[in-house]
C-alpha cells in the first residue's frame, strides 16, 4: 500500500475489496485512513478525575428534590460517558465514516450503549429530559474548558471529541423519550382500566333511580341524563384502553364469528338516531353482506365514523352504505359537512387529531375514534380511507375482507 495508508489489521480485507473497485485516483483518496486523535484522547485520561469533578458539582445542581442518589451515582455513568469518547476517538477512520458520522449517521454502538445506559440511570431517578441535555453540556464543557486552559488548539481532535459527545446524546435523549413515552401510556392504560369499576357502580345505581322513577318524572329525567354521561365516560375510557394497547405494542384483540354486517348497521343506525334525533340518517345496502368479524369491534367502527358525520355534518343529512362483493364488503360513511383541509388530511387517523367542528360543545370523544377505527379495520385485514372536498363532501370508505387470510 502506498500513501503511507494506516489501517488496523481487522480492517485491512475489508477496505482492500472496498478499494479494488475504484479507479487508481479514487483508490488513494478513499483508502486513507485518518488517524486516531491522540494528544486530546490523553488529555481526557491525564485529567480524569478533575473532569469528573467538575461535572458531578454542576449535576448535582439537577438533581430532583427528594432525590437520594450518592456521589459516585452522579460518577459512574459520566466516568463510562468519558472511558467510551476515549476509545471512540482513538477509532480511526476513512473519510467516508468521518463524513456520516459529521452528519450523525455513524452507528457507534458503545457511544449509543453508553447514551442508553446514562438515560436509564437518571429516568430512574426523576431526571426530566432537559435536565438529561443540561448534564452532557456540563460534560463537554469540562473537558473543553480544562483542554482550552492547557494551551492545545488541535480542532480536528475537539471536532471528534463533539462527535462522539453528540452521538452518546443523541441515543441518551431517544432512550429517555422512548421510556417516558412508554411509563405515561402503562399509565394511563391502568387509570383507564380502574376508571371502569366505579363506573359501573355508578351506572348500575342510576339504573336503579330509573327503574323507581315512574312517579317522579324529574328523578327520571336526572337518572336518564347520568346513564347516558355515564356511557358516554365508558366509550371514552375503552378508547383509552385500546389507544394504550396499540401504543404498547399490542394488537386490538378479535373474536371472529359468523354474521351479517347489514344487520350490525342497522343497528348502528338506530343507536345513532336516539342520540341524534334532529340528524336524518339515511342507510343503502346491496349485495351478500355476511362474514367472519368482530362484532363488538364492528359496532365500535361504525359508531365512531356515524358519530364523526354527525358532528362534522353542520346538520345536513349523513349516509351509511354497504355493498357487497366477492372477497369483500365495504362500508361507506358520507356527511356533507365542512370539509377536512387538505393539510390535516393526511393526520387524520393520528390520535388526538383535531378537527374544528360545526357544532357547539359537541366534543363528546377524546380524539381517538378515527385512530381506533383504523386499528380495528387493520386488524380485519383490511383498509380505510378518507376521501374531502367542497362538492363531494367527506367519505369514510372501509374495506373488510370477508374471512381472515392465512
Amino acid at each position: 500500500m502506498r500513501d503511507n495508508v494506516q489501517l488496523e489489521d481487522g480492517d485491512m480485507a475489508r477496505n482492500t475489496r472496498k478499494v479494488d473497485k475504484l479507479s487508481p485516483p479514487t483508490r488513494k483518496r478513499e483508502a486513507r485512513v485518518l488517524k486516531p486523535d491522540m494528544h486530546l484522547s490523553k488529555f481526557i485520561r491525564t485529567h480524569h478525575d478533575e473532569i469528573i469533578s467538575a461535572f458531578e458539582k454542576f449535576a448535582r445542581t439537577l438533581m430532583p428534590a427528594g432525590s437520594n442518589m450518592s456521589p459516585s451515582q452522579l460518577r459512574d455513568h459520566a466516568e463510562e460517558l468519558l472511558t467510551a469518547i476515549v476509545v471512540d476517538m482513538g477509532t480511526s477512520q476513512t473519510p467516508a465514516e468521518e463524513s456520516e458520522k459529521a452528519r450523525g449517521l455513524g452507528i457507534e454502538q458503545k457511544m449509543m450503549a453508553s447514551g442508553k445506559l446514562h438515560a436509564d440511570a437518571r429516568l430512574g431517578h426523576g431526571f426530566t429530559l432537559s435536565k438529561l441535555v443540561a448534564e452532557f453540556r456540563a460534560l463537554r464543557a469540562s473537558v473543553l474548558q480544562l483542554y482550552e486552559k492547557s494551551g492545545e488548539t488541535d480542532l480536528t481532535a475537539v471536532r471528534r471529541f463533539n462527535e462522539s459527545i453528540d452521538e452518546a446524546l443523541t441515543a441518551s435523549v431517544t432512550r429517555h423519550e422512548t421510556q417516558t413515552n412508554l411509563y405515561r401510556d402503562q399509565f394511563v392504560g391502568i387509570l383507564a382500566h380502574d376508571l371502569r369499576n366505579p363506573l359501573s357502580a355508578i351506572k348500575m345505581g342510576a339504573t336503579v333511580l330509573t327503574l323507581t322513577a315512574e312517579n317522579d318524572p324529574r328523578q327520571a329525567r336526572v337518572s336518564s341524563n347520568i346513564l347516558k354521561s355515564a356511557g358516554r365516560m365508558g366509550r371514552m375510557i375503552e378508547d383509552v384502553l385500546d389507544f394504550t394497547r396499540e401504543r404498547l405494542g399490542g394488537a386490538i384483540p378479535l373474536k371472529r364469528q359468523r354474521m351479517d354486517l347489514e344487520q350490525l348497521c342497522r343497528e348502528a343506525i338506530l343507536e345513532a338516531k336516539a342520540a341524534h334525533e334532529n340528524v336524518v340518517l339515511n342507510f343503502e345496502c346491496t349485495g351478500e353482506l355476511t362474514g367472519e368479524w368482530d362484532r363488538d369491534r364492528l359496532a365500535q367502527v361504525l359508531s365512531n365514523l356515524l358519530g364523526n358525520a354527525i358532528q362534522h355534518g353542520n346538520g345536513k343529512a349523513a349516509s351509511l352504505m354497504a355493498r357487497g362483493q366477492s372477497e369483500n364488503v365495504w362500508v361507506a360513511v358520507h356527511n356533507a359537512g365542512r370539509p377536512i383541509p387538505s393539510q390535516k388530511i393526511g393526520s387524520i387517523f393520528e390520535p388526538l387529531f383535531s378537527q374544528p367542528t360545526e357544532e357547539a360543545n359537541a366534543r363528546n370523544s377524546i380524539g381517538l375514534g378515527l385512530f381506533i377505527a383504523r386499528a380495528i379495520v387493520t386488524g380485519h385485514g383490511g383498509q380505510i380511507d378518507v376521501a374531502s372536498s367542497v362538492e363531494s363532501g367527506t367519505t369514510f370508505t372501509v374495506r373488510l375482507p370477508r374471512f381472515e387470510r392465512g
